[in-house]
């Protein structure tokens, strides 16, 4: 009787594993490859799974550029000595009489300290009137007010210093040693020189990124490239606005990695092999090397390009599959670069979900001896 009952509860014990398994699935990190298979166009799905290759990572090594326009490029670099609107100027002016227009009664010469340039970049002098001064360097306005007074009084001499360049300014902010305001004088003419001046960026080189907003137009360069290319290092211009920050681009791992999350870019350019090690690598307890797929939207001129075809419009959901096992597969994974936005998918290893199942029957078992041993009272 109770071998039985113990085969009956054995039984039953199975038939609730097998239904349990069959009604509800086993743990597991994501969809398996089969699945995603299932899921491609050609199979009616709504995504394109195209194993890489040499062709398919030239048409994907597509990142965009980061630069200056013509405009910012083709801007000459300010004379140290030019004028601006709001520049504060200094004036002498020596006659050659004992009792001057400007100066008082024994004395040849008059200072005018502190004269500012108005915004429309014009001062007012006695005698002389109001003249033109930004866009003129010292020496021309010298020349300027020396010719109106000269109706006013004999042989005057005039004598123009600029004392401050508070009209020709750039702002300066983000991951910097030194936020603020600074002047575009003789050393910091130029942006890498004016980052310079605010005590260098905070972050590392590889990811910081530097933007330039000038009026309505805006222009960002990798910091390293101004080291590189001697032609990004532009000229500055009064109210130009500096932005030093750190690249925003991440992609997201998941499955069967040793770590999943959204895991920021560390380097400009980021391939498939470098995201896998930036996770910390495949799970070599999980993890299936034939299965590893990176899922993006992908515009249509390359999606067009990867697929031979010309008739996609709008972004495209692809899904690019990488075999590590294969002779080339890690060359491919070297080749094939990740963009901002991406998704690593890692599919877990078959045995894995034997694994599992093996251990969801073996557990089901010892409950069901354990059912059986309180039936029998032993």
């Amino acid at each position: 009787m109770n071998l039985i009952l113990s085969r009956v509860v054995r039984a039953v014990s199975l038939c609730v594993v097998a239904g349990s398994l069959a009604a509800c699935g086993l743990p597991r990190s994501g969809p398996n490859k089969s699945e995603i298979y299932s899921g491609s166009v050609q199979k009616q799905g709504n995504a394109f799974v195209v194993g890489v290759n040499d062709r398919v990572t030239r048409a994907t090594a597509v990142a965009p550029g980061l630069g200056f326009s013509a405009g910012f490029r083709n801007a000459s670099v300010l004379g140290s000595d030019t004028i601006n609107p709001g520049d504060t100027l200094g004036l002498t002016i020596y006659e050659n009489v004992d009792d001057g227009l400007l100066s008082n009664q024994g004395v040849n010469a008059s200072v005018l300290e502190e004269v500012q340039v108005d915004g429309a970049g014009y001062i007012f002098i006695p005698y002389a009137g109001r003249i033109r001064a930004a866009g003129n360097s010292p020496e021309r306005l010298r020349q300027i007010i020396t010719e109106k007074l000269d109706t006013q009084t004999p042989d005057p001499q005039v004598i123009v210093r600029r004392l401050a360049g508070d009209g020709a300014t750039v702002s300066v902010a983000g991951t910097i040693a030194q936020q603020g305001v600074f002047p575009i004088e003789r050393p910091t003419r130029t942006l890498s020189s004016m980052l310079a001046a605010a005590g260098g960026i905070t972050i590392s080189p590889e990811i910081a990124q530097v933007t330039v907003i000038r009026g309505g137009h805006r222009g960002k360069i990798w910091f390293q490239d101004l080291y590189v290319n001697p032609g990004a290092d532009i000229a500055l211009r009064g109210g130009d606005r500096i932005l030093v920050e750190e690249d925003s681009r991440a992609f997201t791992a998941l499955g069967a990695t040793g770590a999943q999350s959204r895991v920021q870019f560390e380097t400009q350019t980021l391939s498939a092999l470098e995201a896998i090690a930036q996770v910390g690598g495949l799970s070599t307890n999980l993890a299936d090397p034939k299965g590893v797929f990176i899922l993006r939207d992908e515009p249509s001129a390359v999606a067009n390009s990867v697929l031979g075809r010309s008739d996609l419009q709008g972004d495209q959901r692809m899904v690019y599959v990488l075999d590590l096992t294969e002779p080339n597969g890690m060359f491919m994974a070297r080749d094939f670069v990740i963009r901002d936005g991406d998704t690593v998918y890692v599919t877990e290893a078959p045995f894995v979900q034997w694994s599992k199942t093996l251990g969801a029957i073996t557990g089901s078992l010892t409950a069901a001896n354990s059912v059986e041993q309180l039936s029998t009272g032993n």
